[in-house]
């Protein structure tokens, strides 16, 4: 009998060219393999993914693969399918057709990946096919999305618990980069796992570099950072404008750079990854937009222009500097500003609930939806038009459908830039005798089958741009063919669409029994806070070690200081070792709960008094202990030992 654990490494060589595993991904296989369900914690481009199909292409059946990402869930199945795997997806935005072409290849078409986005869980189109699923393991990526303690909590996510039912001996596989040990917990509890079973591995980065600059110049700063660096990098910021106007900035100052959001098309976001992961472009400058499915290795450095709203989405963006292990560096610059906006955020993200009440109301109405109807109704949504119709803030109609969207009355899917499709309604031999009777069509249809193959089986995305220029006619004529071939049902042709969907989950309700829960409300809104405040105490502390806090945030209680951030770095002029500063830290702290004199506070301090002169005048450099106006000491609230 062969070795399980070779044959999973052979399927690793053979669709991925790896001759061995990376650390943690073969013992998360293993334990599938044994038959447990299973929680894997691997950090951002640990390869997650590969554990899940890995271990479905060692067996018969097909991996029911659960992300509420859809761009990111394309990406995969496109790579998956270009490595020879067989893969679809179902996503909120395809045609009913659609969604029966790919569920009836599911069950009948050899496919080892089945992608869904979580609310497709709860359809009756879908129930009706599970059970003629061979299923070898439901994978969950994203997994924190399923815990009400996570910081992109999801509703929708809870429906896969549903899945045990209908799969009872079906074993569970949960992947995710960033989770609190409270997460932790929430989401083995929400997937109801049979046995507590999670694997991780450290969170620490030995060659990742933490750096925060207090800066009131962001911008200038920024300009000589990549400037000197070296190699390749990621700036975040906050909006799509931003990103344009400070790539356009790089540039006029010799830094090869380009912008990127997901308001682009699909083509000029393929383009402009390319160009970065080949070297053509140094710098991409992007919202969070950038990074999901991009794997490389090479980046030297990560640079926020803002804090985050979260410590989780801090270190996941951070940490695709340096993924080949080399020396790299991340750095967040940090004002008042932040701070200020971070507090305000809260408002924004709970609105009253009279608010929300309305945006529901007029959200219904846009739709022209009755009450008692609507019930898993989809939506093309244009977020801008409905505001401007409505006199809303976006914001706050964005905010309010978050809202609405964990009261599980609707969901809100990502912006989507669908390609246009086409799928054969007809077979070959009925396809030959149209051509024969209808020559004019004749050219054009060879056309399309020899520019794309798998028409007669699924529906195939198509390139009218692409298909004009081999033809040597314009676009608007290619258009015309595909029409006119949908019309005499010859072809079924889904026009490109861009745009949000809006699912409605529930069937509508009078204003007045929408219920918003204080679970879904005050208590979320409690979590938002800490996490506001978690952000806010990592950027402004300035004794302890980044990479300590970080992993601590995380659970990690033990580490050890990097002695490479910007607060070891200070620190080490000390020369002081860590056991050493943290202890006169510590009782520093405790005598200044009393405001005292300078002279006073060195008496009362125990050890060598060079040492408590030297973390003293640390403290008052870096502004953790303040004189009062009447020139006693005391130690700023807010700021931890």
């Amino acid at each position: 009998m062969s070795n399980p654990v070779n044959q999973f490494t052979q399927i690793l060589t053979k669709y991925w060219g790896y001759a061995s595993f990376r650390p943690l991904q073969e013992e998360i296989i293993r334990s599938v393999d044994q038959g447990k369900d299973t929680l894997g914690l691997m950090p951002t481009g640990g390869g997650k993914s590969v554990t899940y199909q890995v271990y479905s292409l060692s067996k018969p059946g097909i991996c029911l693969v659960i992300t509420p990402l859809i761009a990111l869930m394309k990406d995969q199945v496109e790579n998956l399918n270009q490595r020879g795997i067989k893969a679809l997806a179902i996503y909120s935005g395809m045609s009913n057709q659609e969604i029966k072409i790919a569920m009836d290849n599911a069950v009948w078409g050899d496919y080892k990946f089945l992608y869904l986005s979580p609310e497709r869980i709860a359809t009756e189109r879908f129930r009706e096919r599970i059970n003629k699923l061979d299923v070898n393991l439901i994978a969950v990526d994203e997994a924190h999305c399923i815990s009400q303690w996570g910081y992109d909590f999801r509703p929708s996510y809870l429906r896969i618990a549903e899945l045990r039912d209908l799969l009872p001996d079906v074993p569970v596989l949960a992947v995710t980069a960033t989770a609190t040990p409270q997460v932790i917990d929430d989401i083995q509890e929400q997937l109801k796992f049979r046995k507590k079973n999670a694997l991780r591995t450290s969170y620490y980065r030995s060659n990742l570099v933490y750096l925060v600059r207090n800066e009131e110049d962001k911008v200038n700063y920024l300009v000589r950072a990549v400037q000197k660096a070296n190699g390749t990098g990621i700036v975040y910021v906050k909006s799509r404008k931003l990103t344009r106007e400070i790539s356009d900035l790089l540039r006029k100052n010799d830094v090869s750079a380009d912008y990127y959001h997901a308001g682009l098309s699909s083509a000029v976001r393929s383009a402009k990854q390319e160009a970065w992961k080949s070297g053509k472009c140094r710098v991409i400058v992007s919202t969070n937009a950038f990074g999901m499915g991009i794997d490389k290795s090479d980046v030297r450095f990560v640079i926020h222009l803002e804090a985050p709203d979260s410590v989780e989405a801090y270190f996941q963006e951070a940490g695709r500097a340096g993924r080949d292990g080399k020396p790299a560096w991340s750095v967040l610059l940090y004002n008042n500003s932040d701070k200020v906006r971070l507090e305000r955020n809260v408002e924004k993200e709970f609105p009253e609930p009279d608010v929300i009440r309305r945006v529901y109301e007029a959200i219904c109405n846009f739709f022209q939806i009755a009450v008692g109807h609507g019930k898993d109704q989809s939506f093309e949504f244009s977020m801008a038009t409905f505001a401007s119709n409505f006199s809303m803030q976006i914001t706050e109609v964005y905010n309010s459908l978050k809202i609405l969207q964990r009261e599980g009355y609707l969901e809100l899917t990502d912006e989507l830039d669908n390609p246009s499709k086409v799928y054969f309604m007809v077979d070959r031999d009925d396809l030959y005798k149209f051509q024969v009777a209808n020559a004019g069509f004749d050219g054009f249809i060879k056309l399309l089958l020899r520019s794309y193959t798998g028409l007669f089986t699924n529906y195939v995305s198509i390139d009218e741009e692409l298909m004009a220029k081999r033809a040597d006619v314009k676009p608007e004529l290619v258009y015309e063919y595909l029409v006119r071939l949908r019309t005499q049902k010859i072809i079924d042709y889904i026009p490109r669409k861009k745009a949000p969907y809006i699912i409605f989950t529930k069937e509508r309700v009078h204003p007045d029994r929408l219920k918003i829960t204080r679970e879904n409300y005050d208590d979320r809104k409690r979590d938002y806070i800490k996490r506001i405040d978690a952000v806010i105490h990592y950027v402004s502390s300035g004794h302890k070690c980044r990479s300590q806090l970080l992993l601590q945030y995380f659970g990690e209680t033990e580490s050890v200081r990097c002695g490479k951030c910007d607060v070891c770095l200070e620190r080490n002029e000390l020369n002081l070792s860590k056991y050493e500063f943290d202890v006169l830290c510590e009782q520093i702290k405790k005598i200044l709960l009393e405001p005292c004199f300078y002279e006073e506070l060195l008496t009362r301090i125990e050890g060598k008094p060079e040492n408590a002169v030297k973390v003293v005048r640390w403290l008052l450099e870096n502004e953790k202990i303040v004189y009062r106006v009447d020139n006693r000491m005391e130690w700023l609230k807010g700021i931890g030992a």
